[in-house]
């Protein structure tokens, strides 16, 4: 009978899922945030992978974290790696569907890299996205429709995990003129979207006269008007197009100020509220670079 077997000790998986986490978030925090664990147990787990690989992954400093060079060759393989072993379980995994509503006014242009990883967080996930209103989108939570909704927190409603803040200001193109005794040109989108209604009651208050130059049936749109020259609007600034200024203080327009974002969320098994972890450590992420 053989006793003496040389053999390697086997990779970590949770280690190896950890490390693609601080590769995607390029965060120990938000890494950890995602795995409902500590900050801490990231690292440990991170340098205990090296040990085992006996490589150096992550360069890290107190404002950046990256891979090295031999770091970003394993990340290909670590995914390989981890997608062989989700497949391995696929049996005792099914798919999972996932129903989350985001906000039109909370997207913004980093929507597709937000919903790439977190498909790549969990492969068995499907993902069915709605982009709406955030009033809607929460009443409709409410009513059972969604696992988890993204949206504003809107004046009479409470509740959801607070995820960052929203500065918002008034945007236009660069060459934009706003004749001095003409009412102000909004591009906005149709009621009964909340940052509209907000908007028209900061410029009701100032008794500033406006106008609805430009109705758009998403942000994309607004954006698009804006960018053209055709009107200002009331965006948040991490979701303006490239290329606009907020013309507000220019204008004297009234302040908008800040709004919430918050993630309502139901979930009824672990990979769900794992998944939804990763959903409000990615958004986080996007705000945080």
């Amino acid at each position: 009978m053989i006793t003496d077997l040389n053999v390697s000790p086997a990779l970590d998986i949770d280690a190896v899922r950890a490390f693609t986490l601080v590769a995607d978030f390029a965060s120990f925090t938000r890494a950890a945030q995602s795995l409902g664990v500590t900050q801490s147990a990231i690292s440990l787990k991170i340098k205990r992978l090296e040990q085992r690989l006996d490589m150096r992954l992550v360069e890290r400093t107190p404002r950046s974290v990256r891979l090295t060079d031999t770091g970003a060759d394993f990340l290909s393989r670590a995914r390989d790696l981890l997608a062989a072993h989700d497949r391995a379980l696929a049996p005792e995994a099914p798919p999972r569907r996932l129903t989350i509503g985001i906000s039109d006014h909370v997207a913004g242009p980093d929507l597709a890299p937000l919903l790439s990883r977190m498909a790549r967080f969990d492969p068995a996930l499907r993902l069915d996205v709605r982009i709406g209103l955030s009033g809607e989108l929460a009443a409709a939570f409410e009513a059972g429709t969604f696992d988890a909704v993204v949206v504003r927190r809107e004046r009479h409603r409470r509740g959801g995990e607070a995820l960052f803040d929203d500065s918002f200001g008034w945007f236009a193109a660069p060459d934009y003129r706003q004749p001095a005794q003409e009412p102000l040109r909004l591009a906005m989108l149709a009621a009964p979207c909340g940052v509209r209604a907000d908007a028209i009651r900061a410029l009701d208050k100032a008794k500033r006269e406006w106008v609805e130059a430009f109705t758009g049936g998403g942000v994309t749109a607004i954006a698009a008007a804006v960018s053209a020259g055709l009107a200002v609007a009331p965006l948040a600034q991490r979701i303006a197009p490239p290329g606009v200024v907020d013309i507000g203080p220019q204008l004297g327009l009234p302040s908008l100020g800040s709004s919430s974002v918050v993630l309502h969320a139901r979930a009824s098994d672990p990979r769900a509220r794992t998944s939804l972890r990763a959903l409000a450590a990615a958004f986080r992420a996007t705000v945080a670079r």
